[in-house]
């Protein structure tokens, strides 16, 4: 990895508000990250983004509840690896016995750059 250069660095959040699905909320947490920019870089400068190294970090209550293939599909570009970590967001309503789920996204792109 000495090679590759960190050039992106993008923050999301996301959630399921009735479901208590983890996976569903770290989607949307990933669409959220990515939908907040432009990335012309790329074709400025004539670089393939498949060569983009992903390091696709989730936060949740229950990380263990995340598909991270699944999450890693949400990224069309680039080698993913993912991993999910305790953080996000439980938040229960006593009224309605649900539960909202939020999880945050951290994705950090790295590139082969002289």
């Amino acid at each position: 990895m000495s090679d590759l250069k960190r050039i992106i660095l993008e923050l999301g959040t996301g959630n399921d508000l009735y479901g208590q699905d983890y996976t569903k909320a770290a989607k949307r947490a990933v669409q959220d990250a990515i939908h907040h920019s432009s990335l012309t870089l790329f074709k400025s400068l004539d670089i393939d983004p498949m060569q983009m190294q992903i390091e696709l970090n989730l936060a949740a209550q229950e990380p263990e509840k995340i598909n991270l293939e699944e999450v890693a599909k949400e990224l069309p570009y680039g080698q993913v690896s993912p991993k999910a970590v305790f953080g996000g967001l439980n938040i229960h309503d006593e009224v309605t016995d649900r539960t909202s789920v939020i999880v945050n996204a951290g994705i950090i792109v790295r590139l082969p750059l002289a």
